[in-house]
Order: C-alpha cells, then sequence, then structure tokens
C-alpha cells in the first residue's frame, strides 16, 4: 500500500471530500458531505446519545433475572469498565482529532489497516441492525396499550420515519435529534426525583417503599441453577446484558469530536462529563429502578416470553399515578424512535467513510447537492428491515436476539479500543512523545485499559454462556450471541488476503503520529482567547447555574 492510499484510512474524510463543489443541478455526485450539525447538536447528542431503549425497556429484563441489588452492582462494575475505556480512547482522539475520526480510522492507522477495515465494516453492519432493535423495542413497548393494529403496520410506519429523516440534511438530523435528546434527558431526571418521592411515600397510595422490593420479592434471585452457584450466574447474566445500555457510548464522544471546535480541549473534557452522565443516569437509574419496581413482576418478562414493558412504566402504573404511565410510555417510544435515527445515520455515514476510504464501492461515497449519502442511507436502510422478524417471532424473543448480536459488536469494538490505546503508547514511547506533549492522560491508565480489556474479552466468550446449560441450547441463540466473532474474523483475514503487502502490526517507530498535528495546533492557537480580568469577588447566583452546565457539557 503506497503512503497516498495509506493516508486515506477508513473513518477518514478529507477536506476536498467534505467540502467539494456543487454544480447546482441536484444531481447526485460526488459533493461530499457537509459540516450541519451545530455545537449546541454536538454536546446534547453525546449527552442524550448514553441514553436509550436500553435503560428504559432493557434494563426490565435484567431486574426480572437478577434482582435489584445485582442489577444495581452491575451497572456500577459496567460503568467502572467503560470508563476505562472513555479514557483509553480519549487520550488517542484528544492527540490526534481528525475530521471524520473514530475509532476505525485509529485501528487503521495506528494498528492496522485490516483491523481499521475491519471495525469499519463492523460498525456499518451493527449500527444497521440497531435500527431493526430500536424498532423492536418500539413495537414491545406499544403493546402495553392493547391494541388489534398489525406489528407490521407499527414496523412499517416507524421504519419510513425513520428513513425519510435520514434523506433530510444533516442539519435537519441535528436539530430534530437535539430536541429528542433532550427530551429524553429531562425524562430520565424527572423519573428519578419521582423515584425519590415514591421511595418516601409520597405517592398516591402513600405507600413508603424504601428498600422493601430488595426484602420482598428479595435482592438477588438465582438464575439456570440453584443456590450459590445459580445466584453467581444471575450476576454474570446481568453483567452482560447490562453491557447493552452502554453500547458504543465511547465510540460516539470519538465521532462527535470529529465536528468538535477544539478538540484537543473540549474532548476531553467530554470524557470528564460523561463518567458524572454514567453514574447519574445508569447506576442512581438502576438503583431507582431496583426501589420502585419489583422484580416478579409479569409484566417485565411477558409471561416468560421476552421483555414486555418498561420497568419505569410498570411502577408508575403499580403507584396509582394515573396517565403518567402511558406518558412515560409515549416517551419510550419516541427513545426508540430517536435512538433508531441515530443509529441510520451512524451506519450511512459509516459505509460513506469506507466507500471515501476506497473501501467500500464508490457509488456510496455519492452525495446530492444537500451533502446527504443518499445511497449509503438505503444500503443501510435495507439491514433496518430485520425488524419484520416480529411479524413471525415474539417481539420479546426478537429483542433478545438484537441485544445478544450487537452486545458481542461492542465486545469486539471495546477489546479494539484498549488494544489502540496500547499500541499508540508504544508507538509514544518509540517516538519521544512523552505524558507532557499528550493534551489529556488518566490517572487510571494503563491499568483500566488491562482491566476492560480482560473483561470484555470474557464477556465476549460468555455473551451466549445460557445456551450451554442442559434444556436452554437453542440454534437462535447460539447464532446471534457469537456469529459476531467469526464475522469480525473473517472480515480482517479476508482483507488482509487481498493486503498482503500491508504490515500485520504497525510497528511503533512507523507509526504516523505527525499528520495532521500542526493543523490541530495551529487551530488551538486560532481559537485561543484571552482570558477576561477578574472583578472584585461578589456572589453570583448565575455563576452556580453555570458550574452545573460546565459538569454536563452545556457550556
Amino acid at each position: 500500500m503506497d503512503e497516498s492510499k495509506e493516508a486515506h484510512l477508513p473513518s477518514q474524510i478529507t477536506h476536498q471530500e467534505r467540502d467539494g463543489t456543487e454544480d447546482g443541478s441536484g444531481r447526485i455526485s460526488h459533493h461530499g458531505t457537509k459540516r450541519g450539525i451545530k455545537s449546541r447538536h454536538a454536546q446534547m447528542l453525546v449527552l442524550g446519545g448514553t441514553i436509550g431503549t436500553g435503560l428504559f425497556v432493557g434494563t426490565g429484563q435484567a431486574l426480572a433475572v437478577a434482582g435489584p441489588a445485582f442489577l444495581f452492582f452491575a451497572y456500577l462494575v459496567i460503568c467502572v469498565l467503560v470508563y476505562g475505556i472513555v479514557t483509553a480512547i480519549t487520550e488517542v482522539g484528544a492527540y490526534l482529532p481528525v475530521p471524520g475520526m473514530s475509532v476505525a480510522y485509529y485501528g487503521n492507522r495506528i494498528v492496522a489497516p485490516s483491523l481499521g477495515f475491519a471495525l469499519g465494516w463492523m460498525y456499518w453492519y451493527t449500527w444497521g441492525v440497531s435500527v431493526a432493535y430500536e424498532v423492536t423495542a418500539a413495537a414491545v413497548v406499544i403493546n402495553y396499550w392493547p391494541n388489534s393494529v398489525p406489528v407490521a403496520a407499527w414496523i412499517t410506519i416507524m421504519l419510513v420515519v425513520i428513513v425519510a429523516l435520514n434523506f433530510f440534511p444533516v442539519g435537519v438530523y441535528g436539530e430534530s435529534e437535539y430536541w429528542f435528546a433532550s427530551m429524553k434527558v429531562f425524562t430520565i431526571l424527572g423519573l428519578l426525583i419521582l423515584s425519590v418521592v415514591l421511595f418516601f411515600g409520597g405517592g398516591p397510595n402513600h405507600t413508603r417503599l424504601g428498600f422493601w422490593y430488595w426484602q420482598d420479592p428479595g435482592a438477588t434471585n438465582e438464575y439456570l441453577v440453584g443456590g450459590a452457584r445459580g445466584r453467581f450466574c444471575a450476576f454474570l447474566f446481568t453483567l452482560i446484558y447490562s453491557c447493552f445500555s452502554f453500547n458504543f457510548s465511547p465510540e460516539l464522544i470519538i465521532i462527535t469530536a470529529g465536528e468538535m471546535q477544539s478538540p484537543r480541549k473540549n474532548l476531553p473534557r467530554a470524557a470528564l462529563h460523561f463518567v458524572w452522565r454514567l453514574i447519574v443516569f445508569y447506576a442512581l437509574g438502576a438503583l431507582a429502578i431496583g426501589v420502585i419496581c419489583r422484580s416478579d413482576e409479569p409484566a417485565l418478562t411477558n409471561g416468560g416470553n421476552g421483555a414486555a414493558a418498561s420497568p419505569w412504566v410498570v411502577a408508575i402504573e403499580r403507584a396509582g399515578i394515573h396517565g403518567l404511565d402511558s406518558l412515560i410510555n409515549a416517551v419510550v417510544i419516541t427513545s426508540a424512535w430517536s435512538s433508531g435515527n441515530s443509529v441510520l445515520y451512524m451506519s450511512s455515514r459509516s459505509l460513506y467513510s469506507l466507500a471515501v476510504a476506497g473501501n467500500a464501492p464508490q457509488i456510496f461515497a455519492r452525495c446530492n447537492k444537500h451533502g446527504v449519502p443518499v445511497y449509503a442511507v438505503i444500503a443501510s436502510s435495507l439491514l433496518s428491515l430485520l425488524a419484520y422478524l416480529n411479524v413471525d417471532t415474539v417481539s420479546g424473543i426478537v429483542f433478545n436476539w438484537f441485544v445478544s448480536f450487537i452486545n458481542t459488536a461492542a465486545f469486539i469494538s471495546w477489546v479494539c479500543c484498549c488494544l489502540i490505546y496500547f499500541r499508540f503508547r508504544k508507538a509514544c514511547a518509540a517516538q519521544g512523545i512523552t505524558k507532557a506533549d499528550l493534551p489529556y492522560t488518566s490517572i487510571l491508565q494503563p491499568w483500566a485499559a488491562w482491566i476492560s480489556i480482560v473483561a470484555f474479552a470474557i464477556f465476549g466468550l460468555l455473551n451466549g454462556f445460557s445456551v450451554f446449560f442442559p434444556g436452554h441450547f437453542t440454534a437462535s441463540d447460539f447464532l446471534t450471541a457469537y456469529i459476531g466473532i467469526p464475522a469480525f474474523l473473517l472480515l480482517y483475514f479476508g482483507h488482509r488476503l487481498f493486503t498482503k503487502e500491508d504490515p500485520w502490526l504497525r510497528s511503533p517507530g512507523s507509526v504516523d503520529l505527525k499528520t495532521g498535528l500542526e493543523d490541530n495546533l495551529a487551530d488551538e492557537g486560532s481559537n485561543a482567547t484571552i482570558p477576561p480580568v477578574a472583578g472584585p469577588l461578589k456572589y453570583d447566583v448565575h455563576s452556580w447555574f453555570r458550574k452545573i452546565g460546565t459538569i454536563w457539557g452545556w457550556e
């Protein structure tokens, strides 16, 4: 591979391709995508992107299987592990931010071209399948209301809207997702406040819940087998299953950084904000669910047929708060709709980037005059048709298939994030780049990355561990749990077969840590501002709101 092609990495979009001129005809041509996502869009997308149907719906089955204590502690553990991934990949991204940056891009540039190729295609099909998952989640939640509308009709309506939104200019996507994400953020904050009210008996029935549900039906459950082994299996299931709520959150931060101003400064800040979002939205959210909803609620598993309702909605209904359960249910459906819109956007842009880099047919790099890669959107939309599996199969079962399949891709991605980080550190050491030269380092590293890579590698191998217990094996469960591993290896070694001249692993001294660095340093200098002279010290209530806004990234 020559140097010019080597610089064209899977997820990198050059300035010429991104800002190509238009002929004004409106024809489909290689104009390139456009920067239409504003700063406020990016901030809210990073914040709201970590809240999805996994937290609203998926937690119900984890609660039913493991109990409230295991649910809470599992979420705490995953928060720590995911934050290890965030700090590791942020160190890489903050040093070398580029337009169109992604984990696949760094896999190519720092580790090996085949890794970037395999990751890029894995992101494309995983995010495409995620559209089907989000539509399935919405179909599951809609069944909370008794209705005679065929499932296929609901699926069609949701897919049409999602696909249609992705054909609009990216500014429309950014604006719509801004409001969708805002709604998710304020909904989860409102639910946390409601949980505190119910905890102290402020509901209509004035029943003080406290930690009563941790005593009856109990704090922990058994799964697959009885006794201590059953409780261990329950906790292991919850650890693996709960990862779905966090899937691709670190990757979303890196992708969003490609549109940030001064990424060498703002990307580390986003990583700092992310830990607070993990704690508040996920750890406290899991605790709140375990407090207000019984783990033996039949509605959580639809009598054993899979996830059937959001635990938040079930708890509100049992508390006797009339009307609010339907309102929250509608928000959950909108959340699934919003998430489906986001993952289709990411899937189509991933395919577009692959085509720009020469790793996919060039037709997928063609954009209309609004900068929309229409052929990439169409191809990515085809994967969403998997949602029609709901027509002949119980929605809850299909829901679990998608969770298992997407989880496998996330585990592979997070292992690769750690591998990229380790190779980046080796390259820095070989080329005389010290910690003082890096705009961001974490006190947790490299130990957090080592713990995370081991944990997620084990989770990937145990993703479908329940099928190995007597009486629990089904071909569909086994395939959805493990098909992602051979698929990724097939992409990797298939690329190696056709690019034998590429290195298996870039040597630390040959890793390109220079290209684009001067441009970023110049950009940082041009964006630098002289801090205002401090005035007299006085109490300002607005400063407290600004501090809170800084924590959450609303600067």
